[in-house]
């Protein structure tokens, strides 16, 4: 694992996320009350021993350079880093990063170094749990020059993915970009025995996805960005990679969740509060790093909870009913309030204890949520002042408007952007 050097791709504008986006990158988005979607590639390199990583970025990055440099620093004698590659004008490029594949190739330098073999190229929003060590072994068995991850979908589900046909040795021969037609899915299903043959239970899906993750022989990827103009890994190099290399699969069998849009970041989240979640942030053995804040322990007060996670430096009043949310740092929630369904990100900071208790100087709430509120199938981003007998509820169960006072409607899902302020009484 010394001679393989990671690229995590820091994402584009990340418009289908927005309002999250707005003023943070895709890998910059809290989850699970207290990470960062970056805080999931970055924990798996670690857990199969890969220390040498560089995070590639470019839009709306401060608070991502900030995450990672207070996080990810190694002692001196591992000679590993998390190294940022923000897109930058040299004497050879002046332009941005055009596409996932122009990013790498405007980095080359970095993996001509002496002492690399292999380059793995991760996204920076995914949920997902992987050795990657497993699939070193994989591309080392089948002397391929690049490996892909998939993971088994259903042919329903394929039509926003893209999709792999491989021969009877799991060489990739076909990829078809998000097929529509029966006709399209008939050209790359994959017998569900043949997956299960494999060690990887199918549940029946006949389908094999792209995860986006990629495993390049160091020379192979050098030569295919040097000789092309290519842009994007997904449309461009892969697909051409098939055609002239040996391109082998790597079977995946785990959860998978690619946060692309409001809609499944909001359902990820919840789904990590269940009893029995998806994705397991209690794993002993592999777990998810993220920055230490020093935070004091939540206090609950009188409060019912109930399949919900509740972060650190919590104040939750006595009244208070939250059910099947996540509610992250230093979040202060009044009393008598009802959070169902929803997320509420908390905040960068605490209010002093005598700004917490009444109304600022221009009449605005304090930080946090008041008393008495009602939210629900919303997410509330960091730093917001709700006031008190606060309603937000999409009740007409409108899917996506921005005319609304204080936020938008995404998905079907309130979005409260980060840093709004929602007067006393304030009905949706």
């Amino acid at each position: 694992m010394r001679n393989v050097v990671t690229l995590v791709l820091g994402g584009g504008r990340g418009t289908r996320l927005y309002p999250l986006t707005q003023v943070r990158s895709k890998p910059a988005v809290p989850i699970a009350g207290k990470y960062r979607l970056i805080d999931i590639p970055l924990s798996n390199c670690i857990n199969s021993r890969l220390n040498r990583i560089y995070v590639l970025t470019q839009f709306n990055s401060v608070s991502l350079h900030r995450h990672i440099r207070a996080t990810y620093n190694f002692d001196p004698f591992t000679q590993g880093f998390v190294e940022i590659l923000a897109a930058q004008q040299t004497l050879d490029n002046s332009g941005w990063y055009q596409g996932t594949a122009d990013a790498v190739r405007q980095n080359l330098r970095y993996l001509l170094q002496p002492g690399i073999d292999h380059v793995l190229i991760l996204s920076g929003d995914q949920l997902y749990r992987m050795n990657f060590q497993e699939m070193l072994a994989t591309h080392r068995r089948a002397g391929a020059d690049v490996t892909i991850s998939a993971v088994p979908v259903d042919s329903s589900e394929a039509g926003g993915l893209g999709i792999m046909r491989l021969d009877d040795t799991g060489r990739v021969v076909g990829f078809l970009e998000k097929p529509q037609s029966e006709e399209d899915l008939q050209l790359v299903r994959t017998d569900p025995a043949w997956i299960d043959a494999r060690g990887v239970v199918s549940a029946g899906r006949d389908c094999l996805a792209s995860m986006g993750i990629y495993l390049f022989n160091r020379d192979t990827l050098v030569d295919a960005l040097e000789k092309t103009d290519y842009q994007d890994f997904g449309k461009e190099v892969f697909p051409a990679s098939m055609r002239t290399r040996h391109v082998q699969v790597h079977l995946f069998d785990g959860y998978w969740e690619d946060i692309g849009t409001i809609g499944s970041f909001f359902e990820a989240n919840l789904r990590l509060a269940d009893e029995d979640p998806p994705f397991h942030l209690t794993l002993p053995g592999r777990p998810v790093y993220s920055r230490a804040r020093f935070l004091p322990p939540s206090r609950i007060d009188g409060a019912t909870v109930q399949g919900s996670l509740i972060a650190d430096g919590c104040q939750i009043q006595q009244g208070t009913v939250i059910d099947n949310s996540v509610i992250g740092l230093r979040c202060l929630i009044g009393r008598n309030c009802v959070i169902r369904n929803a997320i509420i990100m908390g905040n960068d900071y605490f209010d002093e204890p005598n700004d917490a208790c009444s109304l600022s100087a221009g009449g605005q709430p304090p930080l946090g949520i008041g008393s008495g509120c009602h939210i629900e199938g919303a997410i509330i981003d960091k730093n917001c002042h709700i006031g008190n007998g606060v309603r937000i509820i999409n009740e007409r169960a409108v899917q996506n408007t921005d005319e609304i006072d204080f936020g938008l409607i995404r998905d079907g899902i309130v979005c409260m952007p980060k840093g709004s302020t929602v007067p006393d009484g304030w009905r949706l």
